[in-house]
């Protein structure tokens, strides 16, 4: 069966494609707006690039599987009456504004978004199969899902948080005894009065009283954590609790009391101080949430989901202080990563759980985009680029024991918010002074630390690798510390706190990129390469060749390597 699946989000919209269990495709809307955390309805640019990728059209879709989130109204089941005021503003060149449908639900009191969503004049209008089967995933159960479903476990806690998704900000569910329950944030509240209990908004208007965006730089306040003391943690706490029933619960009367209420508190403090205090009650209170429900369903596994978990300093200490075998963070874990759930929510309603958990397998990669090798040769040279004779490998070591700043070009894009060696710069650790330098080029904030690749045989001699964790680091959804006899060494991605976000690499899964580390590991004795996302700042990684020669042309890296060969300006 060929599944289409789409998040249509106000922000981070997506699409995938499965060919039944396999996903084939996913790409982040983003990467072909060229506006970060793109989002403004259906994700049509990231539809087409994921058929293009599966080589399917429009017509060849079997199902599609979508969230509750935004469609043009007029896909709205609307009264006759309204139909034709619709269609006459239309004509008059006013198109009817974007709804989203689980606020539909609501106003109309009901769970099943089909009974109002007009899916035949969706399909017919946009060029699909009239006998294309519909379906609408719940918000958490689609963060929730991936982190189940990419691995091996039979007994797991999944625990998803973000800012609010269909009226609640949490989910917990239990894997165990081959049965999958849901504790919290199903459909049974979605018809419910939203609780302002989330530490996923507090952290968001944390970030803008740091004169950051809110759902965009909130990574800027877990690094900047590091550096501040959290004297307002308290004043924060007093507004949350977890209670016996291992729920959050908040003395907040709305999502613009916990503004007004941040705001109140932050005040006059500095930004590294907000940053220390937010990141202290998410850490305690998450912490003690997770501990409950692990030792109320009593499983050993923890999988993780939403956009809270992008928070990879958070994601450290509940591996280290919790009783697990192995997390799990999926690696488009916040809204990006819906539209892979809103597959698998599919797949688990047409089949069942016991199918269903028959058919996971663990991610090898993420490298889910198209891929553009050859093509990006021909357009670096056409650009004036210069190749070189050197092969790859090998010339893309000496370059980088020279101190030159390179960048990996290597066939499917990555999926999710990391670059993963296929769209990466590279560099050497060595000099503490190529941080500044990167920084410079990449016009980033100077306290963002950059993050260092390894091999998976030398993982544990230089970080804090476990089998807790090793899974999650090949990703760079975690953090750990740096073993201290390679602090200095590594310096330059090494944060304040002792702390690393390595990747771990395998040979398999992209040989050009272990392999150029290899060797620079061999030459230096240093085991990791700095590895930090294609992309000049507050801009997606690069997608399209075009955008490669013009980071090349602009002096962001002063090489490209591709499986074609070395280039330069």
């Amino acid at each position: 069966m060929r599944i289409l699946a789409v998040h249509p989000g106000a922000h981070d919209s997506s699409a995938a494609a499965f060919d039944d269990y396999r996903l084939v495709a996913a790409v982040h809307e983003e990467r072909l707006t060229r506006h970060k955390g793109s989002g403004d309805g259906v994700p049509w640019l990231a539809i087409d690039e994921v058929l293009r990728v599966a080589g399917w059209t429009r017509r060849d879709i079997d199902a599609i599987a979508s969230t509750r989130a935004f469609y043009p109204a007029i896909f709205l089941r609307v009264p006759l009456r309204k139909e034709i005021d619709q269609a006459f503003r239309r004509w008059r060149g006013r198109e009817p504004g974007q709804r989203e449908l689980w606020r539909e639900c609501q106003r109309r009191n009901t769970t099943d978004a089909g009974t109002i969503f007009a899916a035949a004049r969706f399909l017919a209008l946009n060029g699909f199969r009239p006998d294309t089967t519909f379906f609408f995933a719940n918000h958490h159960e689609a963060h929730a899902l991936p982190s189940a479903f990419f691995t091996d476990w039979q007994d797991a806690l999944i625990f998803t948080a973000d800012g609010v998704g269909e009226n609640v900000s949490y989910s917990m569910r239990s894997l165990k005894y081959g049965a999958l329950t849901c504790h919290f944030g199903d459909d049974r509240f979605l018809l419910r009065e939203f609780n302002a209990n989330s530490i996923g908004q507090a952290y968001g208007f944390a970030t803008a009283l740091c004169g950051f965006q809110k759902l965009r730089h909130e990574g800027r306040l877990t690094a900047l954590a590091a550096s501040g003391e959290p004297t307002l943690a308290p004043a924060i706490a007093e507004h949350f609790r977890l209670g016996d029933d291992g729920l959050i619960a908040t003395q907040f009367a709305s999502e613009a009391d916990i503004g007004a209420q941040m705001k109140r508190i932050c005040a006059g403090a500095s930004r590294e101080t907000i940053a220390a205090s937010i990141q202290k009650v998410t850490e305690d209170l998450i912490l003690a949430a997770v501990r409950h429900w692990l030792s109320r369903c009593n499983v050993r596994h923890l999988g993780l989901g939403g956009g809270l978990f992008a928070n990879v300093r958070l994601n450290r200490l509940l591996a280290e202080n919790c009783p697990l075998d192995e997390i799990f963070v999926f690696p488009a874990m916040g809204n990006d990563g819906l539209s892979v759930g809103a597959g698998l929510a599919f797949l688990l309603a047409r089949d069942g759980l016991r199918p269903w958990l028959a058919q996971r397998y663990r991610l090898d990669t993420v490298f889910l985009g198209a891929s553009h090798d050859r093509d990006v040769d021909v357009a670096l040279v056409a650009a004036g680029a210069r190749k070189w004779a050197d092969p790859p490998i090998a010339g893309a070591v000496e370059r980088l024991r020279s101190g030159s700043v390179g960048a990996a070009y290597i066939g499917r894009m990555e999926f999710g918010s990391r670059a993963l060696g296929a769209r990466s710069i590279v560099a050497s650790p060595a000099d503490p002074a190529i941080k500044d330098d990167l920084t410079r080029r990449l016009e980033r904030p100077d306290f963002m630390p950059f993050a260092p690749y390894v091999l998976d045989v030398d993982a544990d001699k230089v970080f804090d690798i476990t089998p807790v964790n090793r899974y999650a680091a090949r990703f760079m959804t975690i953090t750990c510390g740096v073993k201290p006899e390679w602090r200095e060494k590594i310096a330059t991605v090494v944060h304040v706190d002792g702390t690393a976000r390595p990747q771990i690499v395998r040979q398999s899964d992209n040989p050009l990129y272990a392999s150029i580390l290899r060797g620079f590991r061999d030459a230096t004795g240093l085991p990791v390469l700095i590895n930090t996302s294609f992309n000049v700042h507050e801009e997606p990684i690069v997608n399209r060749p075009s955008e490669c020669v013009r980071a090349l042309i602009d002096g962001r890296v002063d090489f490209v390597v591709t499986e074609q060969g070395i280039y330069s300006r």
